[in-house]
């Protein structure tokens, strides 16, 4: 099957200190359909060069590397390239990290150990502007974030989301995807994703995982099932 044009492609830049792992995954990326590999960054620091200079859509970004890490290459790398998403990467999930990652603008993250496809997977969310996060991964940060979660609600200063909005926030922080939102709620693909379209400009946030952070960190949706509203 013939490749579509590069410039028709998803733009992908790898980034990994580790020699081996950044060629593989390089190699994997450049040899399925419709994504292109147009560069690979052995730092966080030229991350965030190559980025400014080749703008690509998506970004592998490891967590842990030498100089600055993952976390704060991805804050930088956004300033210059803000309409690239990052997928972050990561041989062990540290909760905290996982944390910052999200907060700093990160779209997704997995472990190195997910299996290759489920990576390509990831990039491809990323490129279509959803987040793909590990299921241990976000089991873990969601019950952090319960564990830590203030007594007092913090004053909000965005808007009110509607009984709808509620239903998919609610929908977002237990992992489902557009699909599984549409058949739970007995609406459409595409009235779900204005839903969350119009629900992640409500919370000031860039993506899913963000919206469902920030839902569990300021108490929006309750931990116990609730009717869904049929608004």
């Amino acid at each position: 099957m013939p490749r579509p044009p590069e410039e028709e492609a998803v733009r992908v830049l790898v980034v990994d200190d580790h020699d081996l792992f950044r060629t593989g995954l390089r190699r994997l990326i450049g040899q399925e359909h419709g994504l292109t590999v147009v560069a690979e960054a052995r730092t966080g620091d030229d991350a965030v060069l190559r980025a400014a200079e080749l703008l690509p859509d998506v970004v592998v970004m490891d967590v842990n590397m030498p100089g600055i890490d993952g976390v704060e290459a991805t804050r930088r790398l956004l300033e210059v390239s803000p309409h690239s998403t990052v997928l972050m990467l990561t041989a062990t999930h540290d909760e905290a990290k996982v944390l910052d990652a999200i907060l700093a603008g990160a779209s997704g993250y997995l472990l190195k150990s997910t299996k290759l496809s489920e990576i390509v997977r990831g990039v491809r969310a990323a490129a279509a502007g959803q987040s793909l996060i590990a299921p241990s991964v976000a089991g873990s940060l969601l019950a952090r974030l319960r564990r830590h979660a203030p007594l007092q609600q913090p004053e909000r200063t965005h808007p009110a989301l509607t009984p709808r909005e509620l239903d998919v926030l609610r929908l977002l922080v237990a992992g489902c995807e557009t699909i599984e939102i549409g058949r739970r709620l007995h609406v459409s693909p595409s009235t779900v994703k204005h839903h969350v379209s119009s629900t992640l400009d409500k919370l000031g946030v860039a993506n899913r995982v963000q919206a469902a952070v920030m839902a569990v960190r300021e108490g929006l949706v309750s931990d116990e099932p609730e009717p869904l509203s049929r608004r």
